[in-house]
């Protein structure tokens, strides 16, 4: 059985993008089952649409990026909110400096751990959520 990880929005997205994918990261998604927050899914399709917009990603890049999402959706473990969740990730924004969907995805993963994470992996390409999640007690990975 492999061990579990929190994997951030920032951390999914480079799974399922071609130009994205690093050799660590894909080393990473072989060792460790993907465990998200609830809205996960909504903020990877959300990068898609964006690079599409931007134009650093093609119409037929994102279709086969949300191919991917989409079978990576079904292998992974998605915590779901509850009110306890919100009242932790209420209380985030103060304690740490981060934005509502970083303090959803730290209390998540909080919540994942029973809020005991020591040494549990927490991975992120959001510097200063990979910060906050190490002071809470997360063994932070940057990807």
């Amino acid at each position: 059985m492999k061990h579990q990880a929190f994997w951030d929005a920032s951390a999914l997205a480079p799974l399922c993008i071609d130009f994205q994918a690093t050799p660590e990261i894909d080393e990473f998604f072989q060792e460790l089952d993907i465990v998200v927050w609830w809205g996960a899914a909504v903020e990877v399709r959300c990068s898609f649409a964006r690079l599409e917009r931007i134009g650093q990603l093609t119409a037929a890049g994102a279709a086969d990026a949300r191919v991917r999402f989409d079978d990576l959706k079904r292998r992974w473990h998605e915590i779901q909110p509850t009110p306890a969740l919100r009242d932790l990730a209420e209380r985030l924004p103060a304690r740490f400096g981060l934005r509502a969907a970083d303090s959803f995805q730290l209390a998540a993963a909080s919540t994942w751990t029973m809020h005991r994470p020591a040494n549990r992996r927490f991975l992120s390409g959001d510097l200063r959520l990979l910060e906050a999640a190490r002071q809470m007690g997360f063994r932070a990975i940057a990807v």
